[in-house]
């Protein structure tokens, strides 16, 4: 960016972070934009310039972990060989990584329950949802086996986010083997 001394975090990413550890430490209902400013050693004002409100904060909080699940997918096409259902494979993959960082998922919980209050604030997600599955459609070499492995990802996450997972770390390293195995080989027919 234009005026940031490379490694430096701009006064935004400074933001985002302090609102994401107090997200995570006393939850999204609780958070003050008050709060936010003296944790990212900011004015008020200087944090009001970037987040002219709570809500607008929360909505950078969303984008920015949409953002890094995007990211994290394309660090992986990066690596990932060429085979069956790629699209499929990086972005299970991507969400498998995402949900075992223990800080993602304090702060994606954080994040559900403010869309509670407020549905808007997940339109970001809405719209990946969307395009996720348009590319799936369109790229899958399997959609079923695609379609069924994104799903099994997507309720592994939620069950942990959730912290309602019965799974052991030997189960999950067994489903996301069974997850792998389905987006490779595909469904017998």
């Amino acid at each position: 960016m234009f005026g940031c001394i490379p490694g430096r975090k701009s006064s935004r990413e400074k933001i985002l972070d302090a609102a994401a550890e107090l997200v995570s430490e006393i939850g999204s209902g609780r958070l003050t934009l008050d709060a936010v400013a003296e944790r990212a050693g900011l004015s008020k004002g200087g944090l009001l310039y970037n987040f002219p409100s709570k809500e607008a904060l929360l909505q950078g909080m969303i984008q920015r972990l949409v953002d890094e699940v995007s990211s994290k997918k394309e660090a992986l096409r990066r690596q990932a060989p060429l085979g069956r259902n790629l699209e499929a494979r990086l972005c299970t993959q991507a969400l498998l990584t995402m949900c075992s960082n223990g800080k993602m998922k304090e702060i994606a919980t954080g994040m559900l329950a403010a869309s509670s209050e407020n549905p808007r604030l997940l339109e970001p997600v809405r719209n990946v949802v969307k395009e996720t599955l348009g590319k799936l459609k369109s790229t899958s070499d399997d959609l079923d086996a695609s379609l069924l492995a994104w799903l099994a990802v997507e309720g592994l996450r939620s069950m942990e986010m959730h912290d309602i997972s019965p799974f052991s770390d030997d189960d999950r390293e067994k489903i996301v083997d069974a997850i792998n195995r389905l987006l490779s080989k595909g469904i017998a027919e």
